[in-house]
């Protein structure tokens, strides 16, 4: 039987007599949020859960009105990684038993594509396992994304690792409009998750993503056993590094990885996250990523008043929920589903 380590304490029950729709009222005013009153929206009790999704979705409806953004995301190449990252179900450290494939064929990328544009997604995510791309893999998802944005109406966001000088100059050539690079947590916590590469490592290819003109995509993961602080500075370095698109998600724990004992997440925390992270970055994109089915469960859609975009049908090596059930869910809100720029 598998031993679950329920690291998280249950939420607190002091008020932290915090006026939320107040903190609101001054974010929208350009004020930012410190970070003491940024941690007291994560550790709130559950009683103030309502008040300050209220506050969040006021942020929230003035950047982005009740719109939903829906990403498409495909996994191009399936493990065989040399990190180590310890939550990671591709990394070398994992024994979990996933598909594993190299680089996929142009054509299967252009079909998932053609998916991604069926699922009414505003953007394809080309996503492959590794530290970095070689030469031959970059020139190969280059191509794919060239025809991509010849053939199709739909943005691309490039996912390839840790990238080499140049090659981020030759993604935006190639058309790629945006690119993923997570910090996954905090500087002081990352050490605990990945002794492979650093913080740093990540921050420096964000930044490099930024220099070469390709819109920056970076998020991370909740729920591996950092602490309330660590989630408030990642919230803080995702703002310094104006990241425009923030994907957050909530750990899954699969079997056969080293944090595959971890379960430290409830739906209530989950939410309090997201409206910190509207508070942190008011006009930013927030996107529920994965774990959104799994730790949200029946209070999915409440997610929304905080964020403004999720992930389409699957994830990496785990199956979300039916893109018809996102469509519910997103018209019993009363919310519209955002359509491609035009070209």
């Amino acid at each position: 039987m598998q031993i679950i380590e329920r690291v998280k304490p249950l939420s607190p029950t002091k008020p932290t007599n915090i006026d939320w729709s107040a903190v609101a009222a001054r974010v929208l005013a350009g004020e930012p949020i410190d970070r003491a009153t940024a941690l007291a929206a994560l550790q709130s009790p559950d009683a103030e859960l309502l008040p300050l999704l209220a506050a969040a979705y006021e942020v929230r409806r003035a950047a982005f009105g009740n719109t939903v953004q829906l990403y498409y995301l495909m996994n191009v190449k399936s493990g065989l990684c040399p990190e180590d990252c310890h939550y990671c179900s591709q990394s070398k450290v994992s024994k979990a038993e996933i598909e594993k494939y190299p680089m996929v064929s142009r054509e299967e990328i252009l079909a998932g594509a053609q998916r991604a544009v069926d699922s009414k997604a505003c953007t394809f995510c080309i996503v492959a396992s590794g530290r970095g791309p070689t030469e031959r893999d970059l020139e190969h998802v280059a191509d794919a994304v060239r025809e991509i944005k010849d053939t199709m109406n739909i943005r691309v966001c490039a996912c390839l690792g840790i990238l080499k000088d140049g090659q981020a100059e030759r993604l935006r050539d190639a058309g790629a409009d945006r690119y993923n690079h997570n910090l996954n947590t905090s500087e002081d916590f990352h050490g605990s998750i990945c002794t492979t590469h650093t913080h740093s490592d990540r921050v420096r290819t964000v930044e490099e993503i930024k220099e070469a003109g390709i819109s920056p995509c970076s998020g991370g993961i909740i729920g591996m056993g950092e602490s309330d602080e660590d989630v408030v500075s990642m919230a803080f370095a995702l703002r310094d590094l104006e990241i425009e698109s923030i994907p957050l998600n909530f750990y899954i724990p699969i079997p056969g990885v080293p944090f595959a004992n971890k379960w430290n997440l409830n739906p209530r925390y989950c939410l309090k996250a997201l409206a910190m992270f509207r508070f942190v970055n008011p006009t930013r994109e927030i996107r529920i990523a994965g774990g959104r089915e799994l730790h949200l469960g029946t209070l999915q859609p409440m997610g929304l008043y905080a964020a403004n975009s999720i992930f389409v049908s699957d994830y990496l090596t785990t199956k979300g929920q039916s893109a018809e059930d996102d469509y519910k869910m997103i018209e019993d809100l009363g919310f519209t589903i955002v359509a491609p720029p035009a070209r």
